[in-house]
């Protein structure tokens, strides 16, 4: 009994492979780009950082400019005269520095708020993620009906509160609403789920730890991205708030930069040297952010993604 054979043809060098997968893709060949899309893409992106960025060197030419250049000159040049440092001499100086005293204030509200508010996200966050205990879900829920809550919608109710205990007009009205973030709640409960492992934290039950140690010594470090990723997000929310000091606030010595400024700038009717005044303040008042920002950028986008594509 003979076997039939099928002749087979030498592969040629310079014929393209074939495929038998319509998916299959010749070997150190990429996914197909559609050359439209990455130019829509890219000129999406292009606008939307021209949008942000237009603003900031707006404010930094105005910064340089007198009153008289300032209106007289066009908003995007440089005036005749360059007085950025006499601008920046004149608003620390200004009524014995009282912008120092506010941006003192601020410093106090974000840091402390935003330290602390992120602490407690994290505790929260990780007690919701890794306990199961009857009602968690109805917490976690609530939470995000917090999320939905603007700031505006809950200033008077505090006001009315924070009146009653007799707290109004104090470091501690703006500072106490600044500790509690619902949205870093979410968001730390959610990469606790995601990146801290439970087996992890069972090892370390076996080896004796507690559980405030496991939360402070594997939990925390773990969720490094995350927390600075909620840091940033009270931090830059605290200190551009406005309408909780405008609330709460009436002691001029107790304003943060974004009240002190938008009483400077309601002076300029009457005393136009108060836009040399206002704009320097701004221009002060955006470098503690941008530095923050590009000092803990890379930690921001590591929070934001880790955890997101599931190995």
């Amino acid at each position: 009994m003979t076997t039939a054979t099928v002749p087979t043809r030498p592969l040629d060098p310079a014929e393209p492979p074939q495929h038998t997968d319509a998916g299959d893709r010749p070997a150190g060949r990429g996914p197909g780009r559609n050359p439209a899309t990455t130019i829509l893409v890219t000129g999406i992106l292009v606008v939307v950082a021209v949008y942000f960025l237009v603003p900031v060197y707006w404010v930094v030419v105005a910064a340089t400019k007198t009153t008289d250049d300032l209106f007289g000159t066009n908003g995007f040049l440089l005036g005749e005269q360059f007085a950025l440092l006499d601008n920046l001499r004149a608003v620390l100086s200004y009524d014995d520095g009282i912008f120092v005293r506010w941006f003192g204030n601020s410093v106090v509200y974000a840091g402390v708020g935003g330290l602390v508010a992120t602490y407690l996200a994290a505790a929260a966050g990780y007690a919701l993620a890794k306990y199961r205990f009857r009602g968690s879900n109805l917490v976690f829920g609530l939470v995000l009906g917090g999320v939905l809550v603007p700031g505006t919608a809950t200033a008077l109710p505090l006001f009315l509160l924070f009146s009653q205990l007799g707290l109004a007009n104090t470091y501690w009205s703006v500072l106490i609403p600044s500790l509690v973030s619902p949205f870093g709640l979410f968001l730390c409960r959610i990469y606790a789920d995601a990146t801290v492992d439970g087996s992890l934290v069972e090892a370390a039950r076996i080896d004796g730890a507690g559980e405030l140690r496991i939360f402070h010594t594997i939990g925390l470090r773990i969720m490094t991205p995350a927390l600075v990723t909620v840091f940033l997000f009270q931090l830059v929310g605290i200190w551009n708030n406005y309408f909780l000091p405008l609330v709460m606030l009436s002691d001029q010595e107790l304003y943060p930069i974004t009240l002190g400024l938008n009483n400077w700038r309601s002076q300029t009717d009457r005393l136009p040297e108060f836009y040399e005044l206002t704009t320097g303040g701004v221009l002060l008042s955006v470098i503690p952010l941008a530095v923050a920002m590009i000092v803990l950028q890379r930690f921001w986008r590591g929070g934001l993604t880790e955890g997101a594509v599931k190995a």
